[in-house]
């Protein structure tokens, strides 16, 4: 007993730990406005889909003209536009199950309001003049999957004053729809779906806020400036969600991340021997900076984006170094300023 009290008062010291390294931002306040759109859109009647949308757009002026046109591809939400009310309706009925299965996880949303809430309390701490957006919970077709700056495919959407979160993506890896042969070789293989589900989240909200505060342009740097850019950009995510898990962070799974830390210095070794960290030809380089089930060249338990892993760990060691440069200067840092300076050697 003496030595399970031990361990217990062990493991809380380490868990306070973990903690101090961040901000208290407790007095920061942060009021987030959620908006549940999909449950006013789904509340249309089908066979009155005209007066329907008329009451949505007095509630989502702004939101719902965006979601017929761009969302739907219907077009533009005008009286003359007979194809607006048909389309509805056919997205109604055969979106059913899935709003009724988005209802199932999140027609309470608190836990993820106030874990959205906490991060964005962060985002005010490192970046005060920052205007937050208010939330919108949609419910929308199943490849509805948005672009960010980098062309990396996102759940959700960064509008004028709106974040909209795409709840159709995340209904729990074992979802039905997700596991369809011919939805995994066209929409979200498996190794991307495997990330939709509610702890995901909050990291995907936030990359997003983050692709709002620095649009990423280092699609044509050499390779190992386009991996310090990766890893910029987890850092921050890192400061927004101090709490989070890394595997959450950087969407491994948890033996692909163990993986990286055994091998880390054989990965980098790898760049170095295949004479690619200064490579800038997409053709050769693209396969270790996008999403995939493994990494081309390397053994199956590596992880796709293997780039993202280092680029961390050099910004990691970067700021080692520099502790006082906060996440503001450091993102304006060129990248090869931070490898330079970086001293970065693998474990």
């Amino acid at each position: 007993m003496k030595n399970l009290v031990c361990f217990i008062l062990i493991a809380s010291f380490i868990a306070c730990n973990n903690e101090t390294n961040a901000p208290d931002v407790s007095a920061i306040q942060v009021n987030l406005k959620v908006e549940r759109f999909e449950q006013d859109f789904f509340a249309i009647d089908s066979n009155n889909t005209k007066a329907g949308l008329a009451q949505v757009q007095q509630k989502y002026p702004q939101f719902l003209p965006l979601f017929v046109n761009h969302v739907l591809g219907l077009g533009p939400l005008t009286d003359s536009n007979e194809l607006i009310q048909e389309g509805s309706k056919r997205f109604l009925h055969l979106n059913q199950p899935v709003y009724q299965a988005s209802q199932k996880l999140y027609k309470n949303f608190s836990s993820t309001k106030e874990a959205l809430t906490k991060g964005f309390q962060y985002v005010k701490y490192y970046f005060p003049s920052y205007q937050l957006p208010s939330i919108i919970t949609t419910v929308g077709p199943m490849d509805a999957l948005a672009p960010m700056s980098n062309n990396e495919p996102s759940p959700n959407y960064l509008g004028e004053n709106f974040l909209a979160i795409g709840l159709q993506f995340y209904l729990g890896k074992d979802f039905a729809i997700y596991n369809d042969p011919g939805y995994i070789s066209s929409i979200a293989p498996q190794y991307r779906s495997r990330r939709f589900s509610k702890e995901f989240i909050a990291a995907d909200v936030f990359k997003l806020v983050i692709d709002d505060l620095y649009p990423d342009s280092s699609n044509r740097y050499p390779l190992i400036e386009r991996f310090v850019e990766k890893g910029k950009r987890l850092y921050l995510l890192q400061q927004f969600l101090p709490a989070t898990n890394d595997t959450l962070l950087i969407g491994y799974t948890a033996k692909q991340l163990d993986w990286c830390k055994e091998n880390e210095r054989s990965i980098y070794n790898y760049f170095i021997q295949q004479n690619l960290l200064f490579e800038v030809d997409p053709a050769l380089t693209q396969n270790f900076t996008t999403d995939g089930p493994s990494t081309q060249g390397m053994p199956e338990d590596s992880p796709g984006n293997i780039g993202a892993y280092l680029g961390w760990e050099i910004v990691k060691a970067y700021m080692k170094k520099n502790p006082a440069v906060m996440p503001d200067r450091l993102m304006l840092l060129s990248n090869k300023k931070i490898f330079d300076e970086s001293a970065y050697k693998p474990h």
